[in-house]
C-alpha cells in the first residue's frame, strides 16, 4: 500500500497485514501500539501474533495495553516475550484509542466491525498523525510499567477463572465465598479487582468482557 494517499480504509486482518506489513519492515525509529487486548492486531492466521523473533534493534517499540491483558496466560506470555526482545510495555486503566503509529508518519486506527470483518483506517496526513501520536504520548505518560501490574495481578490471575465460574453460575456472595474458601469480604474485594482489571462497571459486563477475551 502506498502512503501517498492520506487515508485508506481496510477490511479485515488479512488485508491489513497484506497491505501494511511493508510499513513495519521499513520502520526506522519507532513503532507505538495501543490495544485493549491481543486480538485487535491479530494476524489472519488464527493464533499468530505480529511479534518478531529477534531483538528489535534500533527501532523503539512501545506497547500500551489494558490490565485485562495480564489476566490471560497468552497475554502474559506475549508481554514477557516482547519485553525480552526489547519492547517497552505499559498498562493503563484508561480507555485507549486502539492505534499503531509508525515513525510518526503513518497511523493505523482500529474501527468497528462491518459485515463480520473489523475495519482499519490507515492515515498518513501529517496533522492527523501528529494528533494521534500526542494522544498516545499522553496515555503513555500516565500508564504503569507492566512489571508492576504483573506483580499486582499475580494472585488475582490465579483465582480469576474460579471467580468467573461462580459469577456465571449466579451464586450468592456467601455461597461463592465458601466455595472459594474466602471470606465474603475478601471475595467481594477480589470481584471488584477483577471488574476493574476487565474495565467492567457491573458483574454482568465483567462476564461479557471475560468471554470476549477468551477467559471463560
Amino acid at each position: 500500500m502506498s502512503t501517498d494517499n492520506e487515508l485508506a480504509v481496510i477490511r479485515g486482518h488479512e488485508e491489513l497485514y497484506a497491505r501494511t506489513w511493508h510499513l513495519f519492515e521499513a520502520a526506522r525509529s519507532e513503532i507505538a501500539c495501543a490495544a485493549n487486548d491481543l486480538y485487535t492486531w491479530l494476524c489472519a492466521r488464527e493464533g499468530e501474533l505480529p511479534a518478531p523473533d529477534k531483538p528489535l534493534g534500533a527501532v523503539t517499540v512501545r506497547k500500551l495495553y489494558r490490565p485485562a491483558l495480564l489476566l490471560n496466560p497468552a497475554g502474559v506470555a506475549h508481554v514477557r516475550r516482547m519485553a525480552r526482545l526489547g519492547a517497552r510495555i505499559r498498562i493503563t486503566n484508561d480507555e485507549i484509542n486502539e492505534t499503531i503509529i509508525i515513525d510518526r508518519r503513518v497511523a493505523i486506527l482500529a474501527g468497528g466491525a462491518a459485515d463480520g470483518a473489523r475495519t482499519f483506517s490507515v492515515v498518513s496526513e501529517a496533522g492527523v498523525v501528529s494528533a494521534v501520536a500526542s494522544l498516545f504520548d499522553a496515555a503513555w505518560r500516565t500508564a504503569t510499567e507492566h512489571e508492576v501490574y504483573d506483580r499486582e495481578l499475580n494472585e488475582l490471575r490465579e483465582i480469576a477463572p474460579r471467580i468467573l465460574e461462580v459469577l456465571r453460575a449466579g451464586w450468592k456472595d456467601e455461597t461463592a465465598a465458601r466455595a472459594l474458601s474466602l471470606s465474603v469480604r475478601t471475595y467481594r474485594r477480589r470481584v471488584a479487582e477483577l471488574m476493574a482489571a476487565l474495565g467492567a462497571s457491573s458483574r454482568f459486563q465483567a462476564g461479557v468482557r471475560a468471554r470476549e477475551l477468551g477467559l471463560v
